[in-house]
């Protein structure tokens, strides 16, 4: 995932979204980003979902004097045909939707737009990350970095037991939704420069995950792996301002 606060890829949907109101708004897959900014702008109502009972929690808490008596906060799972029948959304906006859903829907994904057609009666918006850990080893040194550190943090999730993120290509989303009743009107790729909360981030969140596990040799070994690699990014980060890998995306849809 991408450090973002109110970032390039909102003020890119707000550009697009123009003088076009908000209206009913569906964020399909809510986290405290996307929910700030989305409490920021002139909706008529929003629905939040989120298939996880840990990231409700920090939304409700994080925009809690935001929540009007129309607003909804949902825990649900898309790959439920009763969440949310019969509703319809003038805006959705699948916010790294994509590549979080396996953790929740496995092998879920291609069936997620089609899911979300009969929702959206005007535009949807869907942001996602370019897939850079399952690549060729990256020339540059800081793509080397974001490579090993993506490779390390998934090989940890799958040994505690979890699903690691996996995200999909631009491309392979616009064929997607053409399948699924959308005309795609835009894509837009951003840069991405992961600094030092992302390498603490991408380290840390494996550490609860390993101390769960028996083989403690083994655990002790990742560990010191996961720090060697943080140890090394940090300088990088501290040398050159930043880590200059990867690719953002946002990809602008209309129901057919």
């Amino acid at each position: 995932m991408s450090e973002r606060k109110h970032s390039a890829l909102y003020r890119y949907v707000e550009r697009i979204q123009g003088d076009r109101p908000w209206g009913a708004v569906l964020d399909a897959g809510t986290g405290v980003n996307s929910l700030s900014w989305l409490t920021g702008l002139e909706t008529d109502r929003w629905t939040a979902v989120t298939g996880s009972i840990r990231e409700a929690n920090w939304v409700r808490g994080a925009i809690k004097t935001a929540f009007r008596s129309q607003d909804k906060f949902l825990e649900g799972n898309w790959a439920d045909p009763d969440l949310l029948q019969g509703e319809a959304f003038d805006t959705v906006l699948a916010d790294y939707l994509l590549g979080a859903i396996d953790g929740f829907a496995p092998y879920f994904q291609q069936c997620l737009f089609q899911r979300l057609r009969p929702l959206t009666r005007g535009r949807l918006y869907v942001t996602g990350l370019e897939p850079y850990v399952p690549t060729l080893r990256p020339e540059t040194k800081a793509g080397q970095l974001i490579w090993e550190i993506g490779r390390y943090r998934d090989a940890c999730v799958l040994l505690s037991g979890q699903r690691p993120y996996r995200e999909y290509p631009a491309q392979w989303v616009v064929d997607n939704l053409a399948r699924s009743g959308f005309a795609v009107q835009s894509v837009k790729h951003f840069k991405i420069s992961y600094k030092k909360r992302f390498v603490n981030a991408q380290i840390d969140l494996v550490l609860p995950g390993l101390e769960k596990h028996k083989d403690r040799t083994l655990v002790d070994a990742l560990k010191a792996h996961g720090e060697a690699l943080r140890a090394e990014a940090l300088a990088l980060v501290e040398t050159e301002g930043a880590l200059k890998h990867c690719r953002n995306y946002v990809i602008v849809a209309e129901p057919v």
